[in-house]
């Protein structure tokens, strides 16, 4: 059963909508099923031309503004539809009824047995749903408590959702990135955009986080993405950055002006401060210099056949050890930090081979990865040690020069790294069910088996031969080699110069397992 919470002005004009025949003549019956007073009572007439007067309803339910102690609020008409699910029974106005006097109970907008609270009704036109109206006034003259409203309104809605065994939603943890508005989505159709740009943004900017060591990392891979950015300056410590905002260079206002996002009206986890405490590593953490790689080659590297392989290889084991103790090590710490960690790597790797499956399963898979009410996990080597894996990745430019479909060695050790992701992912869906956060463990039980398809779908082939490969370059000139010394577990061991075969890509987790670290 889900709640939707808006504020307005005029009370007539929305009775006029309640009880007319709708934007698609859907209106059927329209009839109070409750009320501060018997629905009997509080049913609107009809006037000489047969037409509904509301003009008796909106006096009676206005009435305690007048004798307001303050100021009435600016919008002092509350209204809230309350839906069920398209696999619930149809309930009776009787059960309607009841559920209206829960979510008026719970918001405290008309609590049980308080007679000097405000004056609200309910009203049905619809088998699915009801609509409810409240004037914003206490008729002992004092203003009510509007705060968390809509927070207030989720919980009697899974109230009732028990009592009458309807189809149960998620709690509302702040976990879901904000949506794209009406307005944005109508101009996304307006102008044949093919996604809303808020959406396009905390992508880009997920993906900068991801594979960003530091806050600089973090605006120049922005900047690179053709990302438009804006600073906020401290008002106490001049020339101190607390906060940004981002824009597209399409996305403007009608005076041509870009159109902002600060990173929490894109998601919870990307605030400025947020962003900082993920980059500060926990002692003992790997790190990966990347100003080396930078200096050596600042327009990407060229990794060869054979050091690409080798690099999916090395981070498939990174991902194994990851799944292995996501599932063995029952530190909450540690697991809320690799559930985190996994959205890293998912935005490095979709953005690593340009698959737009994976972009959607990486998009998806966020909410899994936030913890609720927007907190941040602590940071635990674990978890830095999966993100310095992705930020290995991401700083070498793997797949961005080579079609792996005409490779099937890097074919194939790309499925590797897919599989050990698709694992990891399938075992933060089964924390988040025994947590009990059911959208949660919902997206990332539906980003494993989507991720699980898309191996599925990709050919197969067998595990390459290692052959000859000319002399690299000297180490202190290959950007490549520069990011291998720096990789978690090296990978410049796995990067041959003479003809060798690789090391499995799958060995059992125990052995993969780091020690000197507490759990």
């Amino acid at each position: 059963m889900i709640g939707k919470v808006t504020r307005g002005q005029s009370l007539a004009r929305l009775l006029s909508y309640l009880y007319g025949p709708g934007s698609r003549n859907e209106h059927v019956d329209p009839h109070i099923v409750a009320g501060f007073r018997l629905p009997m009572a509080l049913e609107p007439g009809l006037d000489a031309r047969g037409d509904r007067d509301f003009r008796h309803l909106v006096g009676v339910l206005t009435s305690p503004l007048d004798t307001l102690r303050h100021t009435p609020l600016t919008l002092p008409v509350w209204q809230c539809s309350i839906r069920a699910a398209p696999a619930d029974r149809t309930l009776s106005d009787d059960e309607w009824a009841d559920i209206a006097k829960e979510v008026i109970h719970q918001t405290g907008f008309a609590p049980r047995g308080d007679d000097q609270a405000c004056r609200w009704i309910a009203v049905r036109h619809a088998d699915d749903h009801i609509h409810l109206a409240v004037v914003l006034a206490r008729e002992d003259g004092r203003n009510p408590n509007v705060h968390r409203d809509y927070y207030k309104v989720a919980d009697a809605c899974h109230i009732v959702e028990e009592r009458y065994g309807l189809t149960r939603t998620a709690p509302a943890d702040r976990t879901a990135a904000p949506r794209p508005t009406r307005a944005e989505t109508e101009l996304t159709d307006r102008k044949n955009w093919t996604e809303p740009p808020r959406t396009t943004l905390r992508r880009r900017v997920a993906k900068a986080a991801a594979g960003a060591a530091t806050e600089d990392d973090f605006f120049v891979a922005l900047r690179e993405a053709g990302v438009l950015i804006k600073t906020r300056q401290s008002v106490r410590a001049p020339g101190e950055i607390t906060g940004y905002a981002v824009a597209l260079p399409h996305h403007t206002n009608q005076d041509g002006q870009p159109v902002w996002f600060s990173g929490g009206k894109l998601a919870a986890n990307l605030t400025l401060p947020k962003l900082r405490h993920r980059w500060s590593a926990p002692p003992h953490a790997p790190s990966f210099d990347h100003r080396k790689l930078r200096r050596y080659s600042p327009s990407g590297v060229e990794l060869t056949h054979q050091e690409r392989s080798a690099a999916y290889q090395q981070a498939a084991r990174a991902t194994a050890t990851a799944n292995w103790q996501m599932r063995h090590i029952q530190d909450p710490v540690v697991r809320a930090d690799l559930a985190a960690a996994t959205s890293d790597l998912l935005h490095v790797t979709a953005a690593i081979t340009g698959n737009q499956e994976l972009t959607h399963v990486a998009d998806f898979y966020d909410r899994a990865a936030r913890e609720p009410y927007g907190r941040q996990p602590r940071p635990t080597p674990y978890g830095s040690t999966l993100r310095t894996v992705a930020r290995a990745l991401a700083y070498s430019g793997i797949g961005t020069r080579l079609n792996h479909s005409h490779h099937p060695s890097l074919t194939h050790a790309l499925s590797q790294l897919i599989v050990h992701i698709a694992a990891l992912v399938e075992a933060v869906a089964e924390l988040r069910q025994t947590q009990r956060r059911i959208a949660q463990a919902t997206a990332a039980r539906k980003a494993a088996e989507q991720l699980t398809r898309i191996c599925r779908t990709s050919p197969r082939f067998p595990s390459p031969s290692w052959l000859a490969t000319r002399t690299p370059h000297t180490p202190d000139h290959n950007a490549a080699r520069l990011a291998a010394a720096d990789f978690p577990v090296p990978l410049n061991q796995q990067l041959p110069t003479t003809h060798q075969r690789p090391r499995s890509a799958t060995p059992a987790p125990a052995s993969t397992r780091r020690r000197g670290t507490s759990r």
